[in-house]
Order: structure tokens, then C-alpha cells, then sequence
């Protein structure tokens, strides 16, 4: 998500606070400086009313100063295990796009299948001319037992 002020970005801070069982930072244990978070969103695999919420999609974001390092695939497995293990997810997929090597690398890393390539089906910047630019997403997904079995 692109924020464009301050008052969105405390928007945002509220908003992820509201729901802290699914929203963490990712921190150097050394130092104790924040470098990323990781979140994501629950919600059902089914429009039943009363169907589980079993399927989850998370989000990683680090700072660009510490890409390549490991971090994210530390941070991202022990969310994965939090997940699966703790909170009895059934289903992490996520979303990523084609031209974000480094982001599908992480999801083949964890044990995630690649799923599909979604063409132009996602807007988060506009073009020189104000156009939308949409962009292609491809979803990875991994399931608790396919997790499980990796260990």
C-alpha cells in the first residue's frame, strides 16, 4: 500500500494495532531496530456465513538496507509456523509481482507452489498520463500439511 502522507501512514498504524495477533515487526535481535514488518489477513475459503476462517494472506515489507540477507525467509518461516501451528490455518497464499524476482525466490524458498499468473489484475501507481498502470500478479500458496511435511 502507497501512503502519501502522515496522516495516512498513523491510518495505517492504527488499522494494523486493531489486529495484533497478525501483525509483527521484524527485528535485528542485536540491536532491537525494526527493519520490516510482516501481516496479512484472515478469511474464509467459502461464502458461507458461518465457514471457518482457515486461509490466510500475509504481506512482508523490509527495508531495502537488509534485502538478501535472510531476513525475510526468518521472519516469514516462524509466521508461517505461528500460522499453522498456533492459530490453525489451513491455507497461506500470496500474492507477488512478475517482475518481483526476489519475492517469488522467498515464496519457493517456503515451501509455496506457484499457482497462476493473474494478467493486469492489480493497480497501485498510475501511468505518466494519471491512467492506472495494472500490473501482473502471480499467487503462490502452501497448505498446513504440505508445511508440515517439509519439517
Amino acid at each position: 500500500m502507497k501512503l502519501n502522507s502522515l496522516a495516512e501512514a498513523e491510518a495505517a498504524v492504527l488499522e494494523r494495532g486493531a489486529r495484533p495477533e497478525y501483525c509483527f515487526a521484524i527485528v535485528l535481535k542485536e540491536s532491537g531496530k525494526v527493519i520490516g514488518e510482516i501481516d496479512g489477513h484472515l478469511e474464509s475459503a467459502s461464502p458461507e456465513e458461518n465457514a471457518p476462517c482457515d486461509t490466510f494472506s500475509p504481506c512482508w515489507m523490509l527495508n531495502k538496507a537488509y534485502y538478501g540477507k535472510g531476513y525475510a525467509f526468518e521472519a516469514a518461516q516462524a509466521f508461517f509456523d505461528y500460522l499453522f501451528g498456533e492459530k490453525g490455518i489451513r491455507r497461506v497464499y500470496a500474492y507477488t509481482e512478475d517482475y518481483n524476482l526476489p519475492s517469488q525466490h522467498l515464496c519457493e524458498k517456503l515451501g509455496m507452489r506457484r499457482e497462476g499468473m493473474f494478467l493486469e489484475f492489480v493497480s497501485f501507481v498510475n501511468n505518466a498520463d494519471g491512467t492506472p498502470l495494472y500490473e501482473n500478479t502471480c499467487q503462490y500458496a502452501i497448505l498446513k500439511r504440505e508445511w508440515d511435511a517439509r519439517k
